[in-house]
């Protein structure tokens, strides 16, 4: 069976729902986020690794996804569901917990 066969509608759907940064948003947090006072990684190397899983993910269609891109793809949605309410209303935290989602592609104060 092919990955994309494996990736239902309602994956592709709530994956695209709770990623709510776009690719340009995400690798530029990346960027930012690993870059240090001496040292900038290269920008296919920055940030952490599901955050640049993600942008894989991000820049597929969905026949092109594989069984690796469809494990990433429920991993994150169950870790930003653990974390928001369902409805993803934009809500203040911490910056510790705002960075942590937005590594793997959601900003909770971005509204839905």
């Amino acid at each position: 069976m092919a990955a994309s066969e494996q990736v239902s509608a309602e994956l592709w759907d709530e994956f695209h729902k709770v990623v709510n940064m776009t690719s340009r948003e995400l690798q530029e947090w990346l960027n930012v986020e690993s870059a240090g006072e001496e040292v900038e990684e290269l920008p296919d190397k920055a940030g952490r690794p599901t955050g640049r899983r993600v942008l894989e993910v991000l820049g597929k269609r969905r026949t092109d996804l594989t069984e690796d891109d469809v494990r990433v793809m429920e991993h994150v949605v169950a870790v930003i569901r653990s974390q928001r309410a369902a409805e993803l209303d934009p809500k203040a935290g911490s910056a510790e917990w705002r960075h942590s989602l937005m590594d793997i592609g959601h900003d909770p104060l971005k509204p839905a």
